[in-house]
């Protein structure tokens, strides 16, 4: 499926694919069956799980009544209005973000201005592209990985001081360029920043992503 989904024709399968690629990109533990999504038990410092649903249900009801703490991550492939109804009222939506998707034309090699050199590292199934400055400061980044017949871009970076340059087009065109498999769709999660990049390499808004959680105790 190729541009936006509806919100009752989200593919179960690519965002299953989707997270499974994610968590090997993140060197995260595999996603496990949960409340009829699935639970990533990413066990870090901001983030202690998240459950990722691709249908609204009354499951995702039942889990947040049962979640006490902060750091639990509830995230569902439609609008934040559908999450937030379906919440208690200590639950806060979290910024939006888009699920997308590439276009059937590859990326065209891009460029790096002088001074900026590129170098590609490949550990096991993840890419990692790193764009170094003259003076050797990351000026941007981006990681990949393949699984589960998804091919997905993650942590795409470029530091304030070295934006509008082209670089995070050219990040984007250095992981594309070590995808194995011509069927992996191409899938990443965009903040509205980000969303306007991709738009204009040629993504497509595949669905909404909406994300919560209950905040941390005012200290």
């Amino acid at each position: 499926m190729n541009g936006s989904a509806s919100a009752d024709v989200v593919d179960r399968d690519l965002i299953a694919g989707w997270l499974h690629a994610r968590s090997v990109a993140r060197a995260l533990p595999t996603p496990v069956a949960d409340h009829g999504g699935w639970r990533v038990d990413t066990r870090s410092e901001q983030e202690w799980c998240r459950y990722v649903f691709v249908d609204p249900a009354p499951a995702i009801a039942d889990l947040a009544q049962s979640i006490m703490q902060p750091k639990v991550y509830v995230k569902l492939c439609q609008d934040d209005a559908v999450l937030r109804a379906l919440l208690p009222s200590k639950w806060q939506i979290c910024a939006p973000s888009w699920m997308m998707t590439a276009g059937a034309t590859p990326l065209a090699e891009t460029p790096l201005s002088d001074g900026y050199l590129p170098e590609v590292e490949i550990v096991g199934n993840v890419v990692r592209v790193a764009i170094t400055a003259a003076d050797g400061a990351l000026a941007a980044s981006g990681y990949a990985a393949e699984a589960s017949g998804v091919f997905v871009y993650d942590r795409i970076v470029t530091s304030p001081d070295h934006q509008r340059r082209g670089l995070g087009r050219a990040v984007m065109g250095l992981l594309q360029a070590q995808r194995r498999s011509s069927a992996s769709r191409e899938v990443l999660v965009a903040t509205a920043q980000g969303r306007a990049l991709y738009t204009s390499l040629g993504w497509s808004v595949y669905c909404p992503y909406a994300t919560a959680v209950i905040p941390d105790a005012e200290p």
